[in-house]
């Protein structure tokens, strides 16, 4: 039980001990005020809700600091955090006491956000800071979290939201797209398969005589430096897909003239080496997308946006498609990567082709 005593000066002490048996007190003018306060640290106590009074003078920032340091997270999400944080987050927050930060203020903060950052991203700050100011709250640094019904800015869809590749365009960028990287775009459109589970793919991994690729390692890069990571994005992504006969026939050219005594990776740069993102997107990705005459604004993993389009016009069972696509839940499929398209459109209208107005009524 704690206890108030009255100090040489005049002024009154409660004293307790906390969860972890050190004593602590703090200083009051009255005594009322003293029990007061008394009474609200024993209640916490017994609901198990005890936070030190200043505990929340820790800053920010060094808190994050070991927030980030503890988590155990894969090399791509950790790199990607830490980005954030010291472009977003530690600039506004790091070196505000934990215990100051408030509910409006963050409100604030978010909404001034949307002056300079997408929608997307800004769930990104406001993420990562809630994780954090969550984690004091666990820690009993804080008593609460002051993210707790903070607003954040719609994510609207834009005109190049729904951009696919059709099958009848696919041609016309293969044909683009240089001779040493034809295959890796002709994978990508016939499986679906990620930009990293192209890049990682090792020759044990492709059966061009059955026609199938078994999905099984990944390649990860961090600030410019690629490793192959032994498994996917999760336990749905290790998978084995089946290979379209046009990409067998352009990955079996490109195993005749680039395949090596000893090379492990099935697509390297020139001098051997695993493909970085950024290179190939301005090297190869983009002149090849100017030379086919199509949008600028698609991107590779639209490919995969496309192969799952197709399957799912085609009429292939949604949970099949998940399947091959890797994922673990069918809603992933259909909210992610089906968008509208031309063959969608006319069945709907085809349902449409036998009606019409009764004469007088046109």
């Amino acid at each position: 039980m704690g206890f108030v005593r009255k100090t040489p000066a005049g002024r009154h002490r409660a004293c307790w001990r906390d969860p972890a048996g050190k004593q602590r007190s703090k200083t009051f003018r009255t005594k009322r005020e003293a029990n007061a306060f008394l009474a609200e640290v024993e209640s916490a106590l017994n609901r198990g809700l005890y936070v030190a009074p200043d505990a929340g003078r820790v800053r920010f920032g060094d808190y994050a600091d070991r927030w980030l340091a503890a988590r155990n997270s894969e090399k791509t999400t950790a790199a990607r955090d830490a980005s954030v944080m010291r472009n977003h987050v530690v600039p506004r927050w790091g070196s505000q006491p934990l215990s100051s930060i408030e509910h409006s203020a963050v409100q604030a903060w978010v909404t001034s956000l949307g002056e300079r950052l997408s929608p997307a991203s800004i769930a990104e700050c406001f993420r990562l800071t809630s994780a954090v100011l969550r984690s004091a709250v666990r820690d009993r640094i804080i008593g609460f979290n002051p993210c707790e019904g903070v607003r954040l800015p719609p994510r609207r869809r834009t005109d190049t939201d729904d951009l696919t590749i059709s099958r009848e365009q696919l041609p016309r960028l293969l044909t683009a797209v240089p001779v040493q990287y034809r295959a890796l775009v002709a994978l990508a459109a016939g499986t679906g398969l990620r930009w990293g589970e192209c890049a990682g793919l090792q020759w044990d991994a492709l059966d061009l005589a059955l026609g199938v690729v078994r999905v099984v390692r990944v390649a990860e890069e961090v600030s410019g430096h690629v490793t192959i990571k032994p498994y996917p994005k999760s336990k749905a992504g290790r998978r084995s897909v089946p290979i379209p006969p046009f990409a067998v026939h352009s990955l079996t050219d490109h195993e005749r003239a680039y395949r090596t005594d000893g090379q492990l990776l099935v697509f390297t740069t020139g001098t051997g080496e695993a493909i970085r993102r950024g290179t190939f997107r301005s090297r190869v990705w983009k002149p090849s997308l100017q030379r086919a005459g199509l949008p600028m604004a698609l991107r590779f993993h639209d490919l995969r946006h496309s192969y799952a389009t197709w399957l799912v016009s085609d009429g292939v069972p949604i949970n099949d498609v998940a399947k091959v696509m890797g994922h673990e839940q069918t809603s992933t499929t259909l909210n992610r990567y089906t968008h509208s398209t031309a063959e969608r459109d006319r069945r709907v209208l085809k349902s449409f082709a036998a009606f019409s107005l009764p004469p007088g009524n046109e």
